[in-house]
């Protein structure tokens, strides 16, 4: 792992505070994953800048955030997997999908299975498809655009799962409930 400074609004290169500051009013605290995007402008602002148009795809939230923890199972990162499960919630996604997507046992809604099973599979073969997973994608109620945005939501949690792997980012208190631990280093 490599030491990246915990930044705050105070402490942020110059470049990075707007969007921390931006961050820390909407969620009413700033999570340790943007303290730590906030060393690079360029990073933090292109992940909020994503998540801004994910937020204006065709998506619902709770479709968003099942490919956000999808995402974020499949790629094992413990941070944004617990983070996901709260914002999951928050998005009315039920708790029945979430506790599927993080113990890795089926998800009993059709269309929401679809969605988990496509973006898995995109996560796990890097876009390499066969065109049967996409027309079973489209066959379960989606549109083509969304095959698009599946990759779009896939590249924002790239961004943080592969910086919280590098930076070790601790667990923020608020996540703590919803904390959850890669299979592969599970205590039998």
């Amino acid at each position: 792992m490599i030491s990246f400074d915990m930044h705050s609004t105070d402490t942020a290169p110059q470049g990075s505070r707007e969007a921390i500051a931006s961050v820390e009013a909407k969620m009413g605290f700033l999570p340790n994953i943007y303290g730590i995007l906030a060393e690079s402008p360029s990073v933090i602002k292109a992940y909020t800048s994503i998540t801004q148009l994910l937020n204006r795809g065709a998506f619902s939230p709770a479709e968003q955030q099942l490919m956000l923890l999808t995402t974020s199972a499949v790629n094992g990162c413990e941070y944004c997997v617990a983070a996901h499960t709260m914002v999951g919630r928050m998005a009315h996604l039920d708790d029945a999908t979430i506790q599927a997507v993080r113990n890795g046992t089926p998800i009993a809604d059709s269309k929401m299975a679809a969605l988990h099973a496509f973006t898995k599979s995109v996560v796990e073969n890097r876009g390499w498809v066969a065109p049967e997973e996409v027309d079973a994608f489209i066959g379960a109620g989606f549109v083509k655009a969304q095959v698009l945005e599946v990759i779009l939501a896939i590249s924002l949690k790239t961004i943080s799962n592969y910086v919280n792997h590098f930076a070790g980012t601790p667990l923020d208190d608020t996540f703590e409930p919803d904390a959850w631990r890669r299979p592969d280093m599970r205590v039998a």
